[in-house]
């Protein structure tokens, strides 16, 4: 349910369960995570995450959610992993991001969306707290007001607002969204690792 490509320098995960909407399991994020952790061991210099079909990802899968996925710390492992990846990290946003998988994409150096995303995190209204780390991330690129209004006022952005907010960084036509992460990874997938490394860490 994950592809993961491995070029060496890039690697490219997507999430492969389109008739589910991309909803998470425990499975999916346990290897996501592990496979990010190796990617950094690896050397790999950038990173980019997306989804197969029109949803990057609903969220956690329902029946899991119910069983205790909703509050399992494997959600915090993998946005701490992303956030802690040496070299550039790009979230292609094929399409809307909801729920807890807004947590990797806000870990994330950049994020790319097509014009139809939507992007909400409805955890006001189904009673649980958000990801540990994702209130802070989110807040630092929206504001404390705007990052109250998702996570508090149940607000569903679009594409355009969400650029406007900062929530995302470009907007990109579908048939352009992987080579637009491509080509923003170009000149970090040309450094060493210890060059794209010591850049990254030079900004908060």
């Amino acid at each position: 349910m994950i592809g993961i490509l491995d070029t060496g320098p890039l690697w490219t995960l997507t999430l492969r369960r389109p008739e589910k909407a991309n909803s998470l399991t425990r499975t999916m994020l346990e290897s996501l995570a592990r496979t990010v952790q190796r990617a950094s061991r690896e050397g790999a210099r950038a990173l980019i995450l997306t989804g197969e079909g029109k949803v990057f990802s609903a969220g956690a899968d329902l029946d899991e959610a119910r069983a205790g996925l909703a509050t399992a710390t494997i959600w915090e492992e993998l946005s701490g992993a992303i956030a802690a990846f040496p070299g550039l990290t790009i979230a292609a946003l094929n399409g809307t991001l909801a729920g807890g998988a807004m947590g990797m994409a806000l870990a994330c150096d950049i994020r790319l969306a097509v014009p139809s995303a939507k992007f909400f995190y409805p955890v006001m209204k189904l009673g649980f707290l958000p990801q540990p780390s994702d209130p802070s991330r989110l807040a630092r690129l929206i504001g404390p007001a705007r990052a109250k209004m998702i996570l508090m006022g149940g607000a569903r952005i679009e594409a355009d607002e969400a650029l406007t907010w900062g929530l995302i960084d470009r907007i990109t036509p579908p048939e352009a969204l992987i080579e637009t992460a491509y080509s923003l990874a170009a000149d970090a997938l040309a450094a060493t690792p210890a060059h794209a490394a010591a850049i990254k860490r030079l900004i908060p």
